[in-house]
């Protein structure tokens, strides 16, 4: 089983994937795409992990998502993936697509299109339960820096099409969950 759980910056949608994934029954794996390049990062950092419970296995996977949820889904395993939004900005600045929109050039960044393709791809094949974190980024005013709106479009698709590929989608809105798809 696929969910995605979508919400806007401090909306709880973490605490809601983090009780979802204790309630399934089964061994949870967090899968965190942080970077901690700052100080104001490191306590985001620092406020999850106190957060999460001891038995869980925590893996840090800033890149290549795929490849490291191939590796460790089992049927008898819930991947907490968190979160889908960090994953694709660290893509973005560690291929061209950062650099590019700077530019003011198209768009062809390799390394965001074959990581985020190969996710899509390894999805429905995996065992076990995912749970993926995004932001919902799309319901501010369009940004004015280039990168910011490449950015926001990307995450926008990014969402879609991980939404199309899960048997649920919630989102997440003042810590009040609201189930926008269900397989159930």
């Amino acid at each position: 089983m696929i969910e995605l759980v979508i919400g806007g910056a401090r909306s709880g949608k973490s605490a809601f994937a983090e009780r979802r994934a204790d309630a399934s029954g089964l061994r949870v794996v967090y899968v965190a795409t942080a970077q901690a390049r700052d100080t104001e990062m490191e306590r985001r950092v620092a406020h999850h992990r106190a957060r999460r419970p001891a038995a869980w296995r925590s893996i840090e996977a800033p890149l290549r998502l795929a490849e490291t949820l191939r590796g460790l889904a089992t049927p008898d395993t819930c991947l907490l993936v968190d979160c889908l939004t960090l994953w694709l900005s660290n893509l973005f600045f560690a291929g061209a697509a950062a650099r590019q929109a700077e530019a003011g050039e198209a768009i062809a960044c390799p390394l965001l299109a074959a990581e985020t393709q190969d996710l899509l791809d390894a999805l429905p094949a995996l065992p076990g339960r995912i749970i993926l974190v995004a932001n919902e980024v799309g319901w501010g005013i369009v940004p004015m820096h280039p990168v910011s709106r490449l950015f926001a479009d990307e995450q926008g698709r990014l969402n879609q099409r991980v939404a199309a590929v899960s048997d649920r989608v919630t989102l997440v809105a003042a810590g009040l969950p609201l189930e926008l798809k269900s397989s159930d």
